[in-house]
């Protein structure tokens, strides 16, 4: 007799599920987690625990105090009152001084918008391979791969493509390519500004990612027109740096917002796919780009200003940034080339898995001890402790990132990347909803997937005060950057207007699993 069997799901209202029955020994697992669970709260509460008996004795002390040594304390005291009362107020206005100017800068974030495409821009696997057929330049063998890609990818059959790409003869003009950032950039600008009431001339610093086309004058530049921002901004346009831009355009606004006191920073993060268009050659490594990624941009307005507290939605807490590009395979694991017959693409190594793991390893090194509970920090030491000195044959503790953030946003490059962090960060099916949501519904929008990943909990009403968000972004050179947001308030999704609000109640949706494909 096996060891499954049919019972009612009733989360997820598909009927009769199966389930599998664990042996007895098996069944007593779970009470593990409740000793993990207890041993985290006696760590956590170790001071408090501490000072209890502490308090105990010293009001006990204190309690053997008669009126006459209090008498004779008071005499003490007025004896040398003026003296006292000087050093005092002295050495607090020194230690305030002190503590205000060392202090970092409160950085919040206001708001932020994220792009959505027309409707006749959505472009389905269907609409895609007739465009691929249609460009005379795949053989049979590459059509085949591209289409096993999109059908192993996680899309869904709503992602936006650029207009200039949708129709044969491709435009690879400038122009189209301007076209295109206009539409996109400025679109999502108008929204963000419309929602915060910040007037364009208030912004002090911009900063601008987009890795592919950076043409001249720059973006940032073409920003300042557009909007006429004023001549004394600080403006910056980063170019080259993958999908893990976005995180490290918020590190440089950061950063820059510790010394303008009292100013607004706007940070933009798009991709261009018009200007370079498709690869157009048959290297498998360069044709899963192709297949990969959609149209997006995502806008956010950053604030120093202690009077922005009250209606901003989250507080920066930590950036780490970690890069691996002294080591060559970490290098060369994405990288823009042109291949045996000049067709310029992307190409993205078979190593690209194991050195984002070892990216994020090095990542959450630095992160680790910022945010995780003393109890998980003493588990892990432990271990290493007893691996690297004891020699002992046990696997590394993986801590336990549940405890230190309610929310996680990954990049959604890719259903590959997506399977691997569930697995090595322990997360749940609720904690990747919506990185995966993202990928099947906007794909790969680059830098601004992390956005739409938070703007897709906030239309889930899952935000609230008090909550903890882990925003994790890869991308070329290669780098893997980390942003730890706090939230200010709870999020009410009946006032949000986001590119999810006029269908959040479709989602999620169920995407079959799938075996990965090797190239």
């Amino acid at each position: 007799m096996g060891n499954d069997k049919r019972v009612e799901n009733p989360d997820n209202g598909h009927g009769p599920v199966s389930v599998h029955v664990l042996p007895e020994k098996k069944r007593n697992l779970p009470k593990l987690k409740y000793v993990k669970l207890g041993y985290h709260y006696l760590v956590s509460n170790a001071m408090y625990l501490f000072l209890v008996p502490v308090i105990g004795t010293l009001l006990a002390h204190l309690s053997k105090v008669s009126v006459e040594n209090f008498t004779e304390l008071w005499n003490h005291l007025r004896l040398n009152h003026f003296l006292t009362v000087i050093l005092c107020s002295v050495s607090l206005a020194f230690a305030a001084t002190l503590y205000f100017m060392s202090r970092p800068r409160k950085v919040y974030l206001v708001d932020f918008a994220c792009y959505k495409p027309q409707k006749s821009q959505k472009w389905t696997k269907e609409r895609f391979m007739q465009v691929a057929k249609g460009l005379e330049c795949f053989t049979e063998e590459s059509l085949s791969f591209m289409h096993k890609i999109l059908e192993k990818s996680g899309y869904g059959q709503a992602t936006y493509g650029p207009k200039a790409l949708m129709q044969l003869p491709f435009e690879y003009s400038m122009a189209a390519a301007m076209d295109e950032e206009d539409v996109v950039i400025f679109g999502a600008i108008d929204d963000l500004l419309a929602k915060t009431g910040v007037r364009p001339r208030d912004i002090g610093i911009l900063v601008v990612n987009s890795s592919l086309f950076n043409p001249i004058p720059s973006l940032s530049a073409r920003i300042v027109n557009r909007y006429k921002l004023r001549g004394n901004i600080l403006s910056y346009n980063l170019g080259g740096m993958g999908c893990s831009a976005g995180l490290i355009s918020i590190d440089l606004a950061k950063s820059l917002l510790q010394v303008q006191p009292n100013s607004y920073a706007l940070v933009v993060s798009t991709e261009n796919l018009t200007r370079d268009g498709p690869y157009r050659g048959n290297e498998r490594s360069m044709l899963v780009t192709n297949c990969l990624f959609r149209v997006g941009a995502a806008v956010v307005l950053l604030s120093n200003k202690f009077s922005d507290r009250r209606r901003s939605k989250y507080r920066l807490v930590h950036t780490v940034r970690t890069h691996k590009g002294a080591d060559d395979k970490c290098f060369n694991c994405v990288l823009q080339q042109e291949d045996d017959t000049q067709n310029v693409g992307l190409s993205l190594s078979k190593d690209l898995m194991a050195v984002a793991g070892e990216a994020l390893k090095t990542n959450i090194t630095t992160l680790g001890p910022l945010v995780l509970p003393v109890s998980e920090q003493l588990l892990f030491f432990v271990s290493l402790v007893a691996k690297k000195v004891f020699k002992m044959k046990i696997k590394p503790y993986i801590p336990d990132f549940k405890l230190a953030f309610e929310h996680f946003c990954i990049h959604a490059g890719g259903r590959g990347v997506l399977d691997e962090l569930e697995k090595n960060l322990v997360l749940t099916r609720w904690h990747m909803e919506p990185s995966r949501m993202t990928l099947y519904r906007f794909g790969n929008t680059s830098s601004s997937s992390l956005w739409y990943e938070l703007a897709y909990s906030e239309a889930k009403g899952r935000i609230r005060k008090g909550d903890r968000i882990w925003q994790i972004g890869f991308g070329s050179g290669f780098k893997c950057n980390s942003a730890v947001w706090h939230a200010i308030k709870t999020i009410n999704p009946a006032k949000e207007k986001n590119p999810w609000m006029d269908e959040i109640d479709e989602f999620p949706v169920q995407v079959p699993k799938v075996t990965p494909i090797v190239y």
